[in-house]
């Protein structure tokens, strides 16, 4: 094996690793494996060096995972969705990882057939640091905003 492969879900990997073959091992992330700590002063507003990431419940035991199979790796292939979800997802897990920018490509495809896996891993680019920055502004918003607004609003509109 000489690339780790990480995509959000375990059904993806399994196909794109067969697509790929026996260099690379793919695994899934199940998603973010980062969120912003659930404590007061994780987000300080205007501050967004300060927010105070971790690594959430599922996202320990993936983690961990990911952290064994790149012993063993050359590169680390991010190749989670596209959307700035994935694009976030891929951010969480270089910073978490904490291995050099050499070591890791970013990959983007829009269907999971061998051709378009191919030409995505024939041509791939860096972080999309707007897409980044829009989730990171989403998620601040949530904490700071929406878990306040939340029950206030659903006490009002209630289901149907």
């Amino acid at each position: 094996m000489n690339s780790v492969v990480v995509v959000e879900s375990p059904a993806k990997a399994k196909t794109i690793e067969s697509y790929l073959g026996d260099s690379y091992r793919v695994i899934a992330s199940f998603g973010h494996v980062r969120d912003i700590e659930d404590k007061d002063g994780a987000v300080i507003p205007g501050d967004w060096s300060a927010i105070k990431w971790s690594l959430n419940k599922r996202g320990k035991d993936q983690f961990k995972e990911i952290l064994h199979l790149l012993k063993n790796a050359q590169h680390l292939i991010l190749a989670t969705d596209p959307d700035r979800e994935g694009e976030a997802i891929s951010w969480h897990l270089l910073k978490a990882a904490k291995i050099a920018p050499s070591k890791v490509r970013r990959v983007v495809f829009h269907e999971i057939t061998r051709d378009a896996i191919a030409e995505a891993f024939e041509n791939p680019r860096e972080l999309d640091e707007n897409l980044i920055d829009a989730q990171q502004a989403r998620r601040v918003l949530d904490r700071l905003v929406g878990y306040k607004l939340s029950p206030l609003l659903w006490g009002k509109v209630r289901r149907g």
